[in-house]
């Protein structure tokens, strides 16, 4: 279970994380083994039909509405009298085994566990509620082995994990050009070497890999250490978004306690509407609370080359998910999924609309 600390207004504690089933900072998922009406803010001091809602989210720049709306106190802000307790993920996997335990109520996660934590569960344990982030991910290559798309055939390229969504995706490149590899072994055309985001920059300094599909800021850490960005993965998406992190709820937790999640939710929408309208103050706070999680910040090149790749969206861009589970089928990651009822966007389509936004089509994957 893990330790919870609550967040009034300015949040400012140690966030506690459960034990690392995979350690990866990227979204984990396919193969893993390891988690209409008006709205009224809730007024300082009292409380929803919850004493309190459990978040979890990882110490990562594509969970930055997380970072920052813990950081500045959005979220808590209107949740009112009711607590928000938050806690630190590394992995998927781990996310998704603590909303499975009741150990968390709310996450902040990437497609790939989130449509294994659906469809294992058969559709029985979470929904995705709403978006948090698009892109933020890039093929970064070694200049002097890759210096065109065409060098990568034969190359050694890291993802963050067997079948997380940055391996999927390269995987699914990969086939686009023609070329074959054995998704189990990362054997074929390409070597695809899985290896954990915190060691890839090590990997690439030492020569071990000639390049990496990653995330943020694992990406612009490569290129501080010399890499090239090859391919941004937007490119490969019509209008070049594509979503990288969800906000899922547990179905029971909903169920009980719908007030609590749509001012979860009213707290992640003015977040990134904070987010966009003060960008210099926004990636100063996403540091802040990495340097807490962490213990070290983000040196300002990094996050500085980062940030601009980062779209903070409330829209799931549920056609892209849809998108990323067909990939992992034709990869042979998984099964045809039924995502059928994967999304409740009911909640927060009722908070766009009173602050004046459009209205988030769940593809026609929503719950009946």
């Amino acid at each position: 279970m893990p330790a919870f600390r609550s967040t009034p207004r300015r949040s400012l504690v140690a966030l506690a994380a459960l034990p690392l089933l995979i350690g990866a900072l990227a979204s984990c998922g396919y193969g893993s083994q390891a988690k209409s009406g008006e709205q009224k803010v809730a007024p300082a001091g009292a409380k929803l039909s919850a004493e309190s809602v459990r978040v979890g989210y990882f110490p990562n720049l594509t969970h930055a509405t997380a970072l920052v709306g813990d950081e500045e106190g959005i979220i808590q802000k209107e949740l009112g009298g009711t607590e928000l307790k938050v806690a630190s993920f590394n992995a998927g996997p781990s996310e998704i085994e603590a909303l499975n335990a009741d150990s968390i109520d709310i996450g902040f996660i990437g497609p790939s566990p989130a449509i294994n934590g659906y469809t294992k569960s058969k559709g029985k344990n979470l929904r995705i509620i709403g978006g948090s982030a698009s892109g933020g991910v890039k093929l970064v290559v070694n200049p002097e082995k890759i210096r065109t798309l065409d060098d990568v055939k034969g190359k050694r390229i890291a993802t963050p994990q067997l079948g997380n969504t940055q391996d999927v995706a390269f995987l699914n490149w990969i086939s686009e050009q023609g070329w074959k590899v054995d998704a189990q072994s990362g054997k074929g055309d390409v070597s695809v070497l899985r290896t954990d985001n915190k060691v890839t920059p090590d990997a690439y300094k030492s020569g071990s890999i000639d390049g990496a599909w990653v995330p943020e800021p694992t990406a612009s850490k490569l290129v501080s250490e010399g890499g090239k960005v090859l391919l941004d993965e937007s490119s490969l998406w019509p209008d070049k978004k594509f979503v990288i992190t969800n906000i899922i709820v547990s179905q029971k937790f909903l169920s009980e306690h719908p007030d609590v999640v749509e001012a979860v939710l009213r707290g992640s929408l003015k977040t990134n509407q904070w987010i966009g309208a003060n960008p210099e103050k926004a990636k100063a706070s996403a540091n802040a609370k990495l340097k807490e999680l962490t213990g070290k910040p983000l040196s300002s090149e990094v996050i500085d080359s980062a940030w601009p790749s980062l779209q903070f969206t409330a829209d799931p861009l549920a056609a892209t998910l849809r998108s990323q589970a067909d990939h992992a089928v034709k990869a042979g990651l998984l099964k045809q999924p039924d995502l059928n009822g994967i999304y409740d966007l009911g909640p927060l389509n009722k908070v766009l609309k009173a602050a004046g936004e459009p209205v988030a089509s769940d593809a026609g994957l929503g719950a009946k």
